[in-house]
């Protein structure tokens, strides 16, 4: 095949993924004057960000004069189990205020404070109230400010396009290939270089609050380029998802009940948090229901509820409370705010939750508790980045968002995500523009590349009467279910790793029936690929990691290792198998180490 052959679009660079790390990006990179093209598998506007609802982290102080970004670093890392990539901690603490600020000057419509600033609310792990939002619809609101600003920039978007390939010359990125999903014709995208702000891999396990985007494309396209993968077996399981009914299973409750003052009850109606806090913030957490109680009414006052505890301390407790026979009729337990919050409160704060419960549980929330429970929504991990520049290990390629790992370390505080799209996804596309002007010359594109893309890309429509990918796809989903979930043994993450590597052999013989026109079967069967790779390096990193650390617990290593210290698991790909490697995170300098040691 030639590559006239293709259609063909050129820039300077090129973003994957129009979510908030996207669409920041994108803006940036056309503010330093070079040409931006923006790749949505979607619709513009329907990016997962518009699914983070409580808010967005930021030490502004307009609640608590007393918070600052040494706080909010100190918590971040705390939170993260001390994994976190402290340098791009410490540059989130810093520059999320400006970021919340530029979107308030951009258009954002921020709930306020009675003297008009941008209120803040509480959240698990977070010292201080400092989550601004828009009730519980803040990535929604975050998109439509980012979009609305990015298309008076000269911004070139290609809708519903997804991307199999990143291509290179030599070492460096210079493009990528995709099709229409509409057409399924292919089409080939030039550039000097790349922003991958794909999001997540949620759709590899059963119950996930991630919609049909989240299939770990970034991380497999990065993988697959030479890029490496840190602590791929973090990945967080949001403590409140719905669990009933079942065909709603895993939906996001927002942690913003809980900061507006629901609490988490058993069967027996018992608040069960209190046995679950853990020695590390047993000195800031309330130990009694009188104390907690207080905490919410006179919050400067008193230690904070353990129902805001960090999300992978609530998940396991969850978890432990279903186990003993603790829960919920159908698997979970309750989250009650009703008999804590006038209704009007209830429907002014949580309009989205009102409106959720009732729809599709019908549930009414100001008048009975809902069932919820954990549910996989976040990869702490990803491709792994420069802090300062949100570059890979491969020239021309950069990452931001949720693909991008080290911020979070093994667990994520709520309401970082939301930052952490605006702090590097503004990085990320001023070091790619950089890269760029620095870089000069033309983009060469090999036409042998391009062949060996589309083979892949049709060998399914050549087998009709192969493996159905659905099939395949389902079983890899009960597989992680069951085998590498919320908690993990060493035999059967074993098991996982040889269920994954048939699946991946199967997916050799799959084929769709059917042309390359609106064929959600080959789109299923291009997806299971980075499925498979994705769920792939959870396992194998999983099974180096003999610890129990945030995200990741192992029942057989129920423990941190002290003797192990903070490691990330690196995953690579060489000679087309993946290979793990555990390696010593950079001391952190003197000046932030002290942090830790201060007494408020």
């Amino acid at each position: 095949m030639a590559t006239t052959q293709y259609e063909t679009h050129e820039h300077d660079v090129i973003i994957i993924g129009a979510g908030g790390a996207g669409l920041r990006a994108a803006v940036e990179a056309a503010a330093q004057g070079v040409s931006v093209g923006l790749i949505c598998k979607s619709l513009l506007g329907k990016a997962h960000t518009v699914m983070a609802e409580g808010g967005i982290a930021a030490a502004m102080g307009n609640v608590y004069p007393e918070d600052n970004w040494r706080v909010h670093f100190r918590d971040t890392m705390r939170g993260g189990k001390m994994l976190n990539n402290w340098r791009m901690a410490q540059i989130h603490a810093q520059e999320s205020p400006e970021r919340v600020l530029e979107l308030e000057r951009w258009g954002a419509l921020f709930d306020r404070t009675k003297d008009g600033r941008i209120l803040q609310r509480d959240f698990g792990g977070h010292r201080y109230a400092r989550l601004a939002h828009v009730g519980d619809r803040t990535g929604l609101e975050m998109i439509r400010t980012l979009q609305y600003h990015a298309i008076h920039q000269t911004i070139d978007v290609y809708m519903e396009c997804t991307i199999t390939r990143l291509l290179k010359d030599g070492e460096r990125v210079c493009g990528a290939f995709g099709y229409w999903r509409n057409t399924g014709k292919f089409v080939v995208f030039k550039a000097k270089a790349i922003v991958l702000a794909t999001g997540g891999m949620g759709k590899c396990w059963k119950f996930c609050t991630n919609s049909w985007e989240g299939t770990g494309d970034g991380v497999t396209l990065a993988l697959d380029a030479g890029a490496e993968l840190i602590d791929m077996e973090c990945y967080q399981f949001h403590p409140t998802g719905m669990v009933w009914p079942v065909s709603v299973r895993g939906i996001l409750v927002t942690e913003g009940v809980r900061g507006d003052g629901g609490t988490l009850k058993n069967s027996k109606g018992e608040r069960f948090m209190f046995k679950y806090i853990p020695e590390f913030f047993k000195a800031e957490t309330a130990d009694t229901e009188a104390e907690a109680d207080r905490w919410y009414e006179d919050k400067k006052n008193n230690r904070r509820t353990p129902d805001l505890l960090p999300r992978d301390e609530v998940a396991r407790a969850i978890n432990s409370e279903v186990k003993a026979g603790r829960g919920s009729p159908h698997g979970g337990v309750f989250l009650d705010i009703a008999s804590r919050r006038p209704a009007d409160y209830i429907r002014k704060r949580l309009p989205s939750m009102c409106h959720q419960f009732k729809e599709l549980a019908d549930v009414d929330i100001t008048k009975e508790p809902m069932e919820v429970g954990p549910t996989a929504h976040y990869m702490n991990g990803g491709v792994r980045v420069d802090a300062d520049t949100a570059g890979t290990a491969v020239p021309g390629l950069f990452a931001a968002g949720e693909v991008a790992g080290g911020l979070h370390g093994a667990n994520r505080l709520g309401g970082n995500s939301l930052s952490d799209l605006v702090v590097f996804g503004r990085r990320a596309g001023l070091y790619a523009a950089l890269y760029v002007k620095n870089l000069g010359g033309t983009v060469t594109v090999d036409a042998g590349q391009l062949e060996a893309c589309a083979r892949e890309a049709l060998a399914p429509l050549e087998r009709p009467g192969g493996e159905n990918p659905y099939a395949i796809q389902t079983e890899l989903q009960e597989t992680m279910q069951a085998l590498v979930g919320i908690i993990r043994t060493e035999s059967e993450l074993r098991e996982a790793v040889v269920r994954i590597e048939q699946y991946k052999q199967r997916l050799q013989k799959v084929g769709v029936t059917g042309g390359r026109e609106y064929n959600p079967g080959w789109h299923t069967a291009l997806d299971l690929y980075a499925l498979l790779t994705v769920s792939e390096a959870v396992a194998r990193a999983a099974l180096d990691r003999k610890e129990s650390r945030g995200g990741h617990t192992r029942d057989d290593h129920p423990k941190p290792d002290p003797k192990l210290g903070a490691v990330n698991v690196v995953v690579r790909r060489r000679q087309g198998e993946m290979a793990t490697a555990l390696e010593a995170i950079p001391a952190m300098p003197a000046d932030l180490k002290g942090l830790f040691e201060e007494k408020k």
